[in-house]
């Protein structure tokens, strides 16, 4: 067996799994645990190649019960908590990054400045596995009873300073509704009163805000068939990468080069201004509050406008392709 810890949230399993498909690649015959929180269970089936899910959450003793696994990955963090959780299931072989403290002298040096994919691919190369990084897709799940075609605004986080003020929220979702958009606003249960701020202020329907009202498979499913996402820097960006949904990202203070969508989909913007000093307590960072509403919806055209280029040429390439499998017409009957 092959046991995976990464036990996070919805932007970490996303940022995983060119990792998890390349140890799928690498033990193709051996069965691939993950360890993860139950929650997530309905993301995890739309990565594939998992066999089973371990449950936690976050970092603890983890009540294994079965044989010591052939390997443990720790793609959740440098240790030291992560290396001697996966240790108390004494696995034969473990793979994870170079900690002193944790005892653990094997596997590559931790890089504070790198994007979150590109950490665990470096990890596995490491020990000779390699990955691809621009493996990021998810499986397409149906929409079900959910609307289609809509633009996902999504204005909470979960640290306060990683959030856009609700009234600049607004206005966004005000001016693209105003565009013909249908704007829904989505959070988490503890973020119903942003959604619904957000939502009052841009003049939107009540039925609007989906905030609490959507498990992490539905929000998947919505974001597959959404028309846009507009959001921080938090998991439904991620969704929207994986599903190559357009989206405009807002970051900071952490920069897009260690957790933005890759820099070569220009349908995936995500907006930074660089660093600035932190103030204190709960308020927006000022990187963050340096962004405005014009500059968001200028990026809201331009993702746009990079989506409707790459349709036409997918488009280009299958009309060639469906006319050289019809017969001449001399042939057909």
């Amino acid at each position: 067996m092959i046991l995976v810890l990464r036990a996070l949230g919805v932007g970490d399993l996303a940022t995983g799994v060119p990792a998890l498909r390349a140890l799928r690649a690498a033990y193709p015959g051996r069965e691939l645990a993950l360890v993860a929180p139950r929650w997530l269970t309905p993301l995890v089936e739309l990565v594939g190649g998992v066999d089973r899910q371990v449950f936690a959450d976050g970092l603890g003793h983890l009540g294994w019960s079965g044989p010591p696994p052939a390997v443990a990955v720790n793609l959740h963090g440098r240790g030291p908590q992560s290396h001697r959780m996966l240790a108390e299931v004494r696995p034969r072989r473990l793979l994870a990054f170079a900690n002193a403290e944790a005892g653990w002298h094997d596997g590559p040096p931790w890089r504070a400045e790198e994007h979150e994919v590109d950490r665990w691919c470096r990890l596995l190369g490491w020990y000779g596995i390699a990955a691809d990084r621009t493996d990021l897709a998810l499986r397409r799940p149906g929409p079900g009873g959910l609307p289609t075609g809509v633009t996902v605004v999504h204005p909470g986080a979960k640290a306060v300073q990683r959030r856009w003020p609700p009234e600049r929220f607004a206005a966004v979702a005000r001016e693209l509704a105003g565009r013909g958009h249908r704007v829904v606003v989505t959070g988490s249960p503890g973020e119903r009163g942003i959604a619904g701020e957000v939502a009052r202020r841009a003049g939107l329907p009540a039925d609007a805000v989906l905030a609490g009202a959507t498990d992490v498979g539905e929000l998947a499913a919505l974001v597959a068939h959404a028309r846009l996402v507009v959001c921080g820097d938090t998991g439904i960006g991620h969704l929207a990468t994986a599903f190559a949904t357009p989206s405009v990202l807002l970051f900071g203070p952490v920069p897009p080069a260690w957790w933005g969508p890759p820099a070569d989909r220009p349908w995936h913007e995500a907006l930074w201004v660089g660093p600035r000093p932190a103030g204190e307590g709960p308020a927006v960072h000022p990187a963050l509050a340096e962004l405005d509403v014009p500059a968001v919806l200028a990026a809201v055209d331009r993702v746009t406008a990079a989506d409707r280029s790459r349709t036409r040429a997918v488009t280009a390439r299958l009309v060639p392709l469906q006319a050289a499998a019809e017969p001449p017409l001399a042939t057909r009957r």
